[in-house]
């Protein structure tokens, strides 16, 4: 199936240095079913890495094991020449690890400036909860919190709805106040699950914008179904099948790759069929999107 020039065998992960979040060789299995088969990435610093595939491909899993969601059962993580692997989410979110989930998890009773304050908990001395209570020790952070907050507000131009509750704003401003939340802490790596889901045609631009804005300053690292936009932000391109690795590149060699033609879509072009891929928020196994 796979031509002698396919991309399929992809290209070893560069070596550590400062800003690269790699992973190397690895798997995971739940049960008797393995979601992701000695599969090895890289995310540059200042640029965008897509991660695609249909719904069951891995894509989720792979994103999960880079913020310590799910521990490999084997291979390797490192963010520069810092070993990754292991730790837990909170200890990678103080490395500069931050995360979106493909739904909203903003707390209903919380301000949009509050939900947004508490993505910046790992760099708080005494904590947000701390500084929502009123502790007179937490004074300090809680301004500190404030004004940062605000500042990731404003970049992904919300900072209006500051005051306002979370089901006060339409579906396309509530996913802004979740970037929002993730871009409070300073990352150096950002990883996107499905950032589009739930917007229309007209917000996609927009977004796309944003996100490439967002890679002057960090990784960004998107797991993604809209073909259009991941084609139009993307630097470099891992396309999963079945938990497997087959095809890594820039946009323009993977639309080219035999291996991915043939393994999803049968058809000489990715964007003509990008519709094949699009599944509703939520379709399929979430452990192994």
């Amino acid at each position: 199936m796979n031509d002698s020039s396919s991309l399929a065998a992809a290209p070893p992960p560069a070596e550590p240095r400062d800003g690269v979040l790699a992973a190397r060789d690895v798997t995971v299995r739940f049960g008797g079913l393995t979601a992701l088969d000695e599969v090895s990435l890289t995310a540059q610093p200042r640029q965008v890495t897509g991660i695609i595939g249909p719904n069951g491909a891995g894509k989720t899993t792979l994103l999960n094991v880079l913020c310590g969601f799910v521990r490999p059962g084997s291979g390797e993580l490192s963010l520069g020449t810092t070993r990754l692997t292991g730790l837990p989410p909170n200890r990678l979110a103080s490395l500069g690890i931050a995360r979106t989930l493909q739904g909203l998890g903003l707390f209903r009773g919380l301000t949009v400036l509050e939900n947004v304050m508490t993505g910046a908990t790992c760099q708080a001395s005494t904590g947000f909860w701390a500084a929502l209570l009123g502790l007179s020790r937490a004074g300090r952070d809680e301004r500190a919190l404030r004004t940062r907050a605000l500042a990731a507000l404003d970049r992904v131009g919300a900072a209006d709805a500051a005051g306002l509750l979370p089901d006060q704003l339409p579906y396309g401003r509530r996913k802004r106040v979740v970037l929002a939340r993730a871009l409070v802490a300073e990352p150096t790596v950002l990883l996107l699950d499905e950032p589009a889901s739930g917007l229309s045609e007209a917000e996609l631009p927009e977004l796309g914008d944003l996100i490439t804005d967002l890679a002057t300053q960090a990784a960004v690292v998107v797991v993604e179904h809209r073909m259009d936009l991941m084609m139009s932000v993307c630097q470099a391109i891992a396309v999963l099948d079945f938990g497997r690795l087959i095809a890594h590149g820039t946009p323009e060699q993977v639309q080219a790759d035999p291996a991915v033609t043939d393994a999803y879509l049968g058809a000489a072009d990715i964007e003509a069929a990008a519709t094949d891929w699009a599944a509703p928020a939520g379709d399929g196994d979430a452990a192994n999107d």
